[in-house]
């Protein structure tokens, strides 16, 4: 990191908020006295570090630390919100996408996660939309784990730049 400040300062003040408001008991917070809200904490400071020093690789960790804090703190409290692995690569979808608007690389990676959280999220209405393919498709949903490892492979050991 070139601004060693930003980042830093972030944590300490969002550290020092958390606990000044853990020790006065402030029953208006009591809900956010956990660890997801740390989580969130680490990644503003994350987000910060990308967008305020521009250090634009930041951006990932910060929308998934976030994302991840802010996905515990609301799965029970919000009846819309899904508590399904799908919503985690959707938010680590929106980070590569979000680090793309910035560095013009994590394109691919962003929309890889983001057809594979809609696939996973919707996956009773994408069946639903093949109908009579649902053999076929049942095939190909018990095997889509091999190939992402298979295109893993590729692109660790096979494709040179």
């Amino acid at each position: 990191m070139k601004n060693q400040k930003v980042f830093p300062g972030i944590i300490l003040i969002g550290f020092g908020v958390y606990f000044y408001l853990q020790q006065s008991n402030m029953e208006v917070f009591k809900e956010f006295y956990t660890w997801p809200t740390l989580l969130m904490i680490v990644g503003l400071a994350f987000l910060g570090q990308g967008y305020w020093a521009k250090e634009y690789e930041a951006i990932l960790p910060g929308v998934i630390l976030v994302g991840f804090g802010l996905h515990f703190h609301v799965v029970n409290k919000l009846a819309i919100w899904p508590d399904h692995i799908g919503t985690f690569i959707l938010i680590i979808a929106l980070g590569f996408l979000l680090r793309y608007q910035k560095t013009g690389n994590g394109l691919f990676q962003g929309i890889l996660f983001l057809l594979l959280a809609v696939l996973l999220l919707f996956y009773d209405k994408v069946i639903s939309w093949f109908g009579l393919l649902e053999n076929k498709v049942n095939i190909a949903w018990q095997l889509w784990p091999i190939l992402l490892i298979i295109i893993g492979i590729y692109m660790i050991f096979i494709k040179k730049k």
